[in-house]
């Protein structure tokens, strides 16, 4: 049953790698041209400054490389890992909360999925074109970013269990907001423990670095709906029909 759902969630994640392929070439890629063609002549007028000729380094892989196939692999890898990852998150979580549908606990899912791993993080460390960040600080941001996913994750499923715990005190409704609350107070402290890193260049054009994160905002949605739509509808075909709560909970738990 895991096999199954573990199958229909990779090749949802194929779908939406495709088509989060296609907005990031139509909407992403023009961004990172120009904050490429930013920080070429940053380093030019730096090299005038000096009275140097600008250095100018091959890159290992092209560019038109990068924007192709190397993009195209980097989503199509991301993507069904992601779709692979939320057919586990759906079969443990199937049957623990409540009487849902299939296609109502894959939508539930990821939007707490998008809110966890990508809206809430990238509040505090939005993502960035090229020529944006120090290079010495690449590995300090690389950690407090994924831990940062950590964090919320962790939060997140705490929040969920909370949820439980007083949905029969509180009602269905309250329980949802206690929870939510709960987990955005826990956010923002953690937020504003974690250092602050602000290295966009004073002369950066905020036009293209607005559009590189709504582009990055756009794939991200595109991941998440898809996965909540059209993994749903693939794990009606699995699962048992009427459904009922489950006291050993999950998909998990059957042979």
């Amino acid at each position: 049953m895991v096999g199954a759902m573990l199958l229909r969630g990779m090749l949802v994640g194929v779908l939406a790698g495709l088509l989060g392929f296609g907005f990031l070439k139509l909407a992403g890629e023009p961004a990172v041209d120009r904050a490429i063609a930013f920080e070429t002549q940053l380093d030019e007028a730096k090299a005038m400054a000096a009275h140097q000729p600008a250095e100018q380094e091959t890159p290992i892989v092209s560019r038109q490389t990068q924007a192709g196939i190397g993009l195209f692999t980097g989503v199509m890898v991301y993507s069904a890992a992601f779709g692979g990852l939320f057919a586990l998150a759906f079969a443990i979580a199937y049957g623990r909360v409540g009487a849902l549908s299939p296609r109502a606990l894959s939508l539930i899912l990821a939007a707490l999925g998008f809110v966890a791993v990508h809206l809430v993080p990238g509040l505090k460390y939005p993502p960035n074109p090229p020529s944006v960040g120090d290079p010495d600080t690449i590995g300090l941001r690389t950690a407090l970013y994924f831990s940062l996913i950590a964090v919320s994750l962790v939060a997140m499923v705490a929040a969920g269990m909370l949820r439980s715990r007083l949905q029969k005190r509180l009602g269905g409704w309250n329980a949802w907001l206690v929870a939510g609350a709960a987990y955005l107070v826990l956010m923002i402290a953690v937020g504003l423990a974690l250092p602050r890193i602000d290295e966009v260049p004073e002369a950066f054009p905020a036009v293209v670095l607005w559009q590189f994160r709504v582009a990055s905002l756009g794939a991200q949605l595109i991941l998440w709906t898809v996965l909540g739509l059209a993994f749903g509808a693939l794990a009606e075909r699995v699962v048992d029909s009427p459904i009922r709560p489950r006291r050993r909970g999950g998909l998990a738990a059957r042979r």
